[in-house]
């Protein structure tokens, strides 16, 4: 890939990065306990609460696994091994990595791998 090219998608990866961890440190207390304190709130509202909390815990994981994407993309970006699949070591097709910078399988390992 070219340099530019390389520049731009790093800024985009670095950019989406500080995004999610400034979601990361604003929103993990949605994740937490759920209280019983049925004086407070009614069974039902509590199982929305437990519902939502699980909803947040499950978007937590999301983040964090897109988290680890970006930084194993920045780190071929370093190794200049961006662009190449990790698994065949093929290319990546541009219009692949333009949707997503921090893809690592070209096309066709990625549909091998959800067989």
């Amino acid at each position: 890939m070219k340099n530019p090219d390389l520049k731009q998608i790093r800024d985009r990866l670095e950019e989406r990065r500080e995004e999610l961890q400034h979601i990361a440190r604003s929103g993990d207390e949605a994740a937490g306990v759920v209280e019983l304190d049925q004086t407070r709130v009614g069974r039902l509202s509590r199982m929305d609460a437990m519902q939502q909390q699980a909803m947040a815990r499950a978007t937590r994981e999301r983040r964090k696994a897109e988290l680890k994407r970006i930084d194993a993309a920045l780190e071929r970006i370093d190794e200049d091994d961006y662009g190449l699949c990790v698994e065949c070591g093929d290319e990546i097709a541009a219009a692949r990595l333009m949707h997503d910078p921090s893809v690592a399988l070209c096309i066709d390992c990625a549909e091998q791998q959800e067989r």
